[in-house]
C-alpha cells in the first residue's frame, strides 16, 4: 500500500458502537487515583441538579403571583405578591448561579481528559509500527486526533452538560404537571416530547451518514492539497500547477455539494422540530383556555404549564443542533479511538532486559544476524537466509544494487519490524528481549536523507541528547565540521532551518545528523548511505567526520559508492536479499566476483 493510499476511519470499520464509545469516554471522567477529578465531577453534577430543581419553581411562582394579582386589591398587593416576586428573583439568582458553577467546577474537568486523551493518541502513534505509519497518510491522522481532541471537548460540554440535564429537566417537568394537572395534559406532554425524541433521533441518524461523507470527501481535498504543497518543487520542474488546481479544485467542488446537502438536511430536521412544538403547544393552551372556561383552574395555572412548557422547548428546540454536533463528535472520536485500538506490530515483550545505550558506559557492542528471513508483505520476501558477525569495535559494510535489501538491515537492527524467522541479536542477546526505547538508545544513524525539525539548528543538533548543555550541542557540531558555518548565519545556533529543513544544503543537513549522532554518543553507529547524494568534495569532507565520530564504535555503513568502505573489516556483497560475497576489500577483488565487477565499473567512472 502507498504511503499516500486513501485513509479514512469509519464506526464500521473500527467495529465500534456509539455506546462503547462514550462508555469508555466516561472512564476518563472517573479515573483510578484521582479524587480530585472525581470530586469535580460530583460537584459539578450536584449544582446541575440544584440549578435545574430551582429553574422548576420559578414558574410556580411565577403562576402564584399571577393569580394573586388577579384576585385582590388595595392594600393586599403591598405585602403578599412581593414575597412572593422576592422569593420569584431568588430561585432565578439561585438556578443561575448553580449553573454557571457547574460550568466552573467542570471546566478543568473538561480540559483534563481532553489532554489525556489526545496526549494518549500522540503517544499511542510513537508506539506503532514504521509500517503502520507508512501504510497512512500523515495529514489524515493528524486530523483524526485533531478531530477526535475536539469531539472530546464538544461531548463532555455538549452531551453531559446539556443534553443529559435536558432530558432530566423534560422528566421533572413531567412529573409535576402529572402531578398539577389531570392525565391529558400528561398524554399530551409525553407524547409530544417522545415525538420529538424519535424524530430528532431518527433524523439525525440519517444525517450522520452524509456526514461521515462529507468528512470523507473534507479528507481527501486536504489531502491533496498537503501532498501538493508538500511536492511544491516537483510541482514547479514540471510545471503543473494548473493541474494541482484543477485536481484540488474536484475535490472542493465534491465537499461544497456534500455541505449543501448537509446544510439542507439541517434545515429540515429544524422545521421538523420546531412543526412538533408549536403543535403541541397549541394543543396544551387550547385544552387549558378550555378548561378555564369550564372553570377547572385558574388563570394563573394556564400561565403555570404555558411557561413549563416554553422553559421545556427551549432547550428542546436547541437539541437538535445540539444532537447533531454530539453524533458528529461521537464519529470522530470513534475515528480516535479506533487509532487507539491499533495494536503494536513491534511491543516489548514482558520479561524484558536492560541494554546499556551509551558507549562510555559499555563500549562497542557485538551485532549478529542469524540466517534472518523477513518481508514488509506476506507475498514479498526481501531477506532470504542472512547471516553475519559484526565484532564489537569494528566497521562492516553492506554493498549491493538497488533493492538487495541493504536498509532493511538497518530497520531491523532498530527492531521497526520484526523478522519473520531467524534472530538479529546485540551483546548475544535477541533484540526482541531488550527494551525498544532501551535498544534504540543504543544505535545512532547518519541516513541519507536528514529530516530536521521545523525549528533551530541548536533544537536539531540538541535532538541527539535532550538536556545536553550549549558546550556539548557547540562541541559537536565542531567534530562535525559545522560550527564555523552556523557561526557565520545572523543568527548562528538559533537559525530556523525551515520545514524538513529545507533551508540547508544536503552536506549541511548530513553535518547536523553526525552531530547528533555525536551527542548521542551510540554504541552502534549506522550509515545509511549518508555521502551518496553528495559532491565529491562534500563528500570527502563528511567522511572525514564521519570517520571521527565511527571511531571506537561498531559501524554499520550501507554504500553505494565502494571507495568509501575499502578499509572496512567486513563488507557484505547483497544480491535479491542474500549474502553472496563476504570479505575484506582485498579478498573480494581477488576473488574476481560481483564486488569485483562493481569496483571495476565505479573505477572507469571515476576515471572518466
Amino acid at each position: 500500500m502507498s504511503r499516500y493510499s486513501k485513509f479514512h476511519f469509519s464506526a464500521k470499520d473500527s467495529n465500534r458502537s456509539g455506546w462503547s464509545t462514550l462508555l469508555e469516554l466516561l472512564s476518563y471522567l472517573w479515573p483510578k487515583h484521582q479524587p480530585m477529578m472525581r470530586l469535580q465531577l460530583v460537584g459539578a453534577t450536584l449544582l446541575m441538579i440544584i440549578a435545574k430543581v430551582s429553574a422548576l419553581g420559578i414558574p410556580y411562582l411565577y403562576s402564584k403571583v399571577v393569580d394573586i394579582l388577579s384576585k385582590t386589591h388595595g392594600q393586599d398587593l403591598v405585602y403578599i405578591p412581593i414575597w412572593l416576586i422576592l422569593g420569584y428573583g431568588l430561585i432565578r439568582i439561585i438556578s443561575s448561579l448553580c449553573s454557571e458553577l457547574k460550568d466552573t467546577v467542570f471546566a478543568p474537568l473538561r480540559f483534563r481528559v481532553m489532554r489525556t486523551i489526545t496526549l494518549r493518541c500522540f503517544e499511542h502513534m510513537h508506539n506503532l509500527s514504521l509500517k503502520f505509519h507508512l501504510n497512512r497518510h500523515t495529514g489524515a491522522i493528524t486530523r483524526a486526533i485533531e478531530r477526535g481532541s475536539e469531539g472530546v471537548e464538544t461531548i463532555l460540554r455538549v452531551g453531559v452538560f446539556s443534553i443529559v440535564p435536558t432530558l432530566i429537566e423534560a422528566l421533572m417537568v413531567i412529573i409535576v404537571i402529572a402531578n398539577l394537572y389531570d392525565w391529558r395534559y400528561t398524554v399530551l406532554v409525553c407524547v409530544a416530547v417522545l415525538a420529538y425524541f424519535l424524530f430528532t433521533i431518527w433524523f439525525t441518524s440519517w444525517r450522520i451518514q452524509i456526514r461521515r461523507q462529507m468528512n470523507e470527501i473534507n479528507n481527501e481535498a486536504n489531502n491533496r492539497a498537503l501532498d501538493s504543497l508538500l511536492n511544491y518543487e516537483t510541482v514547479k520542474y514540471f510545471g503543473n500547477e494548473a493541474h494541482e488546481i484543477k485536481r484540488y479544485d474536484e475535490s472542493l467542488e465534491r465537499y461544497e455539494k456534500a455541505s449543501i446537502t448537509t446544510q439542507m438536511t439541517l434545515n429540515g430536521l429544524n422545521f421538523g422540530q420546531s412543526l412538533i412544538i408549536a403543535v403541541a403547544l397549541t394543543s396544551v393552551m387550547l385544552l387549558a383556555a378550555h378548561d378555564i372556561v369550564m372553570g377547572y383552574f385558574s388563570v394563573g395555572k394556564f400561565v403555570l404549564i404555558n411557561t413549563y412548557l416554553m422553559q421545556l422547548y427551549q432547550p428542546l428546540n436547541f437539541l437538535g443542533s445540539v444532537y447533531s454536533n454530539l453524533r458528529k463528535s461521537i464519529v470522530d472520536l470513534e475515528n480516535m479511538f479506533s487509532l487507539l485500538s491499533q495494536d503494536p506490530e513491534v511491543d516489548n515483550h514482558k520479561d524484558t532486559k536492560h541494554l546499556p545505550a551509551n558507549l562510555s558506559e559499555a563500549g562497542p557492542a557485538k551485532i549478529e544476524f542469524q540466517d534472518v528471513y523477513f518481508g514488509y508483505d506476506i507475498e514479498r520476501e526481501i531477506l532470504h537466509g542472512v547471516s553475519f558477525a559484526a565484532e564489537p569495535g569494528s566497521q562492516v559494510a553492506i554493498v549491493g544494487p538497488t533493492g538487495a535489501g541493504k536498509s532493511t538491515i538497518s530497520r531491523l537492527l532498530f527492531r521497526f519490524y520484526d523478522v519473520n524467522s531467524g534472530s538479529v541479536k546485540i551483546d548475544g542477546q535477541d533484540i526482541r528481549d531488550y527494551i525498544q526505547s532501551n535498544l534504540r538508545a543504543a544505535i545512532g544513524v547518519v541516513p541519507q536523507d536528514t529530516v530536521l525539525f521545523n525549528d533551530t539548528i541548536e533544537y536539531n543538533i540538541a535532538y541527539g541528547r535532550l538536556g545536553c548543555s550549549k558546550e556539548e550541542i557547540e562541541h559537536a557540531a565542531k567534530l562535525a565540521q559545522i560550527h564555523d558555518f552556523i557561526q557565520s548565519l545572523p543568527d548562528g545556533y538559533q537559525t530556523y532551518v525551515g520545514e524538513r529543513g529545507l533551508k540547508l544544503s544536503g552536506g549541511e543537513k548530513q553535518r547536523i545528523a553526525i552531530a547528533r549522532a555525536i551527542l548521542k554518543n551510540p554504541r552502534i553507529l549506522i550509515l545509511d548511505e549518508a555521502t551518496s547524494a553528495l559532491d565529491s568534495r562534500t563528500e570527502q569532507e563528511i567522511q572525514q567526520a564521519l570517520d571521527r565520530v565511527a571511531k571506537g564504535r561498531t559501524v554499520v555503513t550501507i554504500a553505494h559508492r565502494l571507495s568509501t568502505i575499502v578499509h572496512s573489516d567486513l563488507i557484505l556483497v547483497m544480491i535479491d536479499g542474500k549474502v553472496r560475497e563476504q570479505g575484506t576489500h582485498e579478498f573480494l577483488l581477488a576473488k574476481n566476483g560481483f564486488y569485483a565487477s562493481m569496483w571495476a565499473i565505479q573505477a572507469k567512472q571515476s576515471d572518466e
